[in-house]
């Protein structure tokens, strides 16, 4: 059974107007339960939309989202957080800057429906976000008490992406969250990412814009362009594609040569 399904789903901005843009025409995509997805295509592809469409963050115009056979179409994006962890391209976006380490972790801990909105850390739960801060190798499991607006763009992404996959959600949504990092720092967090995601078996949808970190990671390969999927890659023909492979690809279903501006080859 697909742990996420997305059918036939429609969305247009500005319907009506000179401004008028077919944002997603007819989007069709099913997640198996522990499919990595990686998702390219030029910017204005729908590549964010259709992460905000699983979110909540928008409503489509027709189609539907179903995350675990539970048809979450009409349900607002607070009521789905207990399904889904997103971490943004944003390092400040998935944190509460003024709050401790211990504090976010917390909060984040206490998103999971079956749990207690309770923020108190005792022992035993402190013990469990400091063994989970030593997975990331950066030293922060000694710095609980620290203020999250004084870490490094890249140690606050790897602590997003921990609160993002902690709780061992649904879906995981991985919004270029590797875009807004020197390479060094990128790198770590996309090896970061294959770990925890390995490591849970987690459902992962990730847009970027780098090519080659969408053949790196992930068991399948979706292209987008102009609001539609137009290229689906499965996990036999993955770890074989190469960068030019898809740059003739988009050119034999498009006519035209990919805008291959630098974002876009990594």
């Amino acid at each position: 059974m697909a742990l996420l399904k997305l059918d036939s789903i429609n969305k247009v901005f500005n319907e009506g107007t000179p401004d008028e843009k077919i944002a997603l025409d007819n989007i069709n995509l099913h997640l198996a339960p522990g499919d990595f997805v990686t998702i390219i295509g030029s910017n204005g592809a729908g590549k964010s939309t259709m992460m905000n469409m699983i979110s909540g963050a928008l409503t489509p115009d027709f189609g539907s989202v179903i995350i675990n056979g539970n048809d979450l179409t009409r349900l607002p994006e607070h009521k789905r957080a207990v399904h889904i962890g997103r971490v943004f391209q944003d390092p400040m976006a998935g944190t509460a800057p003024t709050m401790t380490i211990e504090e976010n972790l917390a909060i984040a801990y206490s998103r999971n429906a079956k749990r207690t909105l309770r923020f108190g850390v005792d022992k035993k739960r402190r013990e469990f976000f400091k063994a989970s801060l030593e997975k990331l190798h950066l030293n922060l499991e000694n710095r609980l008490n620290a203020k999250v607006g004084l870490l490094s763009g890249g140690e606050r992404q790897a602590l997003s992406l921990l609160m993002a996959t902690f709780t061992k959600p649904s879906i995981l949504l991985l919004d270029e969250h590797t875009a807004a990092l020197d390479p060094s720092r990128a790198e770590l967090i996309t090896k970061l990412t294959k770990k925890l995601v390995e490591e849970s078996k987690l459902t992962t949808l990730m847009v970027t814009h780098n090519m080659q970190q969408a053949l790196d990671l992930g068991n399948r390969l979706i292209m987008m362009d102009k609001g539609q999927i137009i290229l689906e890659v499965g996990e036999n023909r993955k770890p074989a594609l190469t960068i030019p492979d898809l740059m003739s690809e988009f050119e034999h279903i498009r006519g035209e040569k990919m805008n291959s501006d630098r974002a876009l080859l990594g």
